[in-house]
């Protein structure tokens, strides 16, 4: 294990509050990286800054004295790359060493995803930066899927018949908070999936089989999924990432499971079914 001073960036959020929980169980010392300290989590050996990628001042500052980085990858915009470059500059600058990157399975330059291909874009700009890197590339989030039903109880996306090995962000946050307390993860890029493949025909059939609460797919074509997504006034390239999300599941490229979370973390991942018999979220 490593004695090093670990931030954790995001740490109000979905996935760095679940890291930042495991850190202090095991007795970490951590430095919270957020933008309202007032929202940070309370918890033993934690202290809370408050600094935002686009402030390199500010994230100077925050991570003074660190030495390994969870950089949890920005909200979705437009600029979100120059957002990440920003951040590992500043936390380059501060003398950190190691950086964790939350990453999406399948990052290339040419992924179906167009989220994606800033992961890749980020993860490129770490590479060549010199600091010593993990990456974690993460499955489709099974804690969102629920989220992808209608209010009419149906899935709609460009999917197909093409499968996703979704996994849960619990873990997703096992996973990480072993790689950041131990040494021995440098230059090695970790694909973070759940233990099955599903379809979404298939996730729906979940859903309605856990809940009670009838649920379908419907395959749409591409055409047919902006169409239907262009009601929200969403610009153009948060709508691209929404319909590529279903695109690449079609495409194949999500179709992968592997151990990751059972070799790191110690325990087999959360199926879909049981996620869904441990949530509120539907």
């Amino acid at each position: 294990m490593t004695s090093d001073l670990i931030a954790v960036t995001g740490a109000t959020g979905q996935l760095g509050r679940r890291v930042a929980h495991r850190l202090a169980a095991a007795g970490v010392d951590q430095r919270l990286v957020v933008r309202d300290t007032s929202r940070a989590p309370d918890l033993p050996g934690a202290h809370a800054v408050a600094a935002a990628y686009e402030d390199a001042d500010a994230l100077r500052a925050a991570l003074d004295e660190v030495q390994t980085l969870l950089l949890v990858s920005a909200t979705e915009t437009a600029g979100r790359v120059a957002l990440h470059t920003s951040a590992v500059d500043a936390a380059l600058d501060a003398g950190v060493s190691r950086i964790v990157y939350v990453s999406f399975l399948g990052a290339a330059p040419d992924a179906t995803f167009t989220f994606a291909r800033d992961h890749w874009d980020t993860e490129q700009h770490i590479r060549e930066s010199g600091v010593r890197f993990t990456f974690l590339r993460n499955s489709l989030y099974m804690d969102l899927v629920p989220y992808f039903v209608g209010e009419d109880g149906v899935i709609r996306g460009p999917a197909g018949q093409g499968r996703a090995g979704m996994v849960a962000r619990d873990d997703i946050a096992d996973v990480a908070a072993v790689v950041l307390r131990e040494h021995g993860h440098d230059g090695v890029t970790y694909d973070v999936t759940g233990p099955r493949a599903l379809t979404m025909a298939e996730a729906a059939e979940t859903i309605t089989r856990v809940t009670g609460k009838p649920t379908r797919y419907h395959a749409e074509t591409i055409e047919e999924a902006y169409a239907s997504r262009a009601r929200y006034g969403a610009p153009e390239w948060e709508v691209a990432g929404w319909v590529t999300s279903y695109a690449a599941i079609a495409a194949g490229e999500l179709d992968v499971v592997t151990d990751t979370v059972e070799k790191i973390a110690g325990h087999p991942p959360m199926n879909f079914a049981e996620y869904l018999s441990t949530t509120s979220a539907v």
